[in-house]
């Protein structure tokens, strides 16, 4: 699919002003985005991440994509540092820096938007907080982790379905260029059929959620990335600094997710095939995903099946399970039938 190719990132300018209308576009010696045909405000909830200040920069430097933050609503769990800490000086610097407005209330914020970033670091409240925006419906993205909890997930996708409003949802590992290659020209590793693949990220574990939701769902993220689904079993094990889960494909195919809890992470994916092995270069960025993002709320089309989206919780739920069991095979299936 169109939409689905991921395009070099377009011309970074250190300071532009957002654009009205293509012609001035033109003018400034921008180039336009055929999909981008209107101006979209954008509202986000949860400044309690870096992502926050990271993805205003990156659409304040593009105007081709005619999506520009107005307003946010800073949320926050008191219960996890890494939010409290953080969700009053996110807050600050986007309205220092970027001129947007700070909020009361998530109803508040939808009154001044069109579309709407759910960013809350913590996946607990994402129900609740997507809820109104998809009962609105204002098109989302939800930042990583999609949820607290599978059955929470499962009802955002129910609401988004009842709704008829598009979301989506995932890390940012999806959408890097080189990953994403290997999923639309798998030939382009040059190792023949791919037999096993292996994500992998950091483990940093946050103990209100299942421990892949955190930080893991990168590597799961990127493994998805190029099997896609079809997973069917997974099993846990702990090897000195690193924290391995094996699925077995439908069709034979093995994805491993390997998260460090110490130590270099990379490759974020290596690949064995028929006839050799590739690495993927370089870490993580934002540029990928966010011009995603852009097209999505343009178009309304998600770039992904929320049904893929949903077996990711799966794969790191049964993971979470299997660690409970010592190390036991769990089933997909077996997951899918839990309430």
């Amino acid at each position: 699919m169109r939409f689905l190719k991921i395009l070099p990132v377009l011309l970074v300018l250190s300071s532009v002003a957002f654009a009205a209308e293509p012609a001035d576009l033109a003018a400034k010696g921008l180039p336009a985005t055929e999909w981008a045909t209107k101006d979209l405000r954008a509202g986000i909830i949860g400044t309690d991440t870096s992502h926050v200040p990271a993805f205003t920069d990156v659409y304040a430097k593009h105007p081709e994509w005619r999506i520009k933050v107005v307003a946010a609503f800073p949320g926050g769990s008191p219960d996890i540092p890494d939010s409290a800490k953080r969700v009053k000086g996110f807050a600050d610097t986007l309205h220092e820096k970027y001129a947007v407005e700070i909020v009361d209330s998530i109803a508040q914020l939808l009154e001044k938007v069109d579309v709407v970033l759910i960013e809350s670091v913590d996946g607990r409240p994402h129900l609740a907080q997507a809820r109104p925006v998809l009962m609105a419906g204002k098109p989302c993205f939800i930042d990583k982790p999609f949820a607290g909890s599978l059955k929470d997930a499962r009802e955002i996708v129910r609401l988004s379905q009842e709704t008829g409003t598009p979301f989506f949802s995932c890390s940012c590992a999806r959408f890097q260029p080189e990953i994403w290659m290997l999923r639309e020209r798998p030939a382009s590793a040059g190792v023949g059929k791919f037999t096993k693949v292996q994500g992998g990220s950091p483990l940093n574990i946050e103990p209100h959620h299942p421990d892949l939701f955190w930080y893991g769902v990168h590597g799961v993220e990127a493994l998805y990335t190029v099997l896609g689904p079809g997973c069917v079993s997974v099993s846990r094990k702990a090897e000195g600094d690193l924290d391995i889960t094996t699925g077995k494909w439908k069709d034979g195919r093995i994805g491993i997710y390997r998260g460090a809890k110490k130590g270099d992470y990379k490759p974020i994916v290596k690949v064995w095939g028929e006839t050799g092995e590739y690495e993927t270069p370089g870490g993580f960025d934002y540029k990928g995903l966010v011009r995603t993002m852009a097209e999505f709320f343009q178009t309304r089309k998600a770039p992904i099946d929320p049904r893929e989206t949903l077996e990711i919780i799966e794969f790191m739920t049964a993971a979470q399970a299997s660690k409970e069991r010592s190390g036991a095979e769990v089933t997909l299936e077996e997951i899918r039938k839990e309430p």
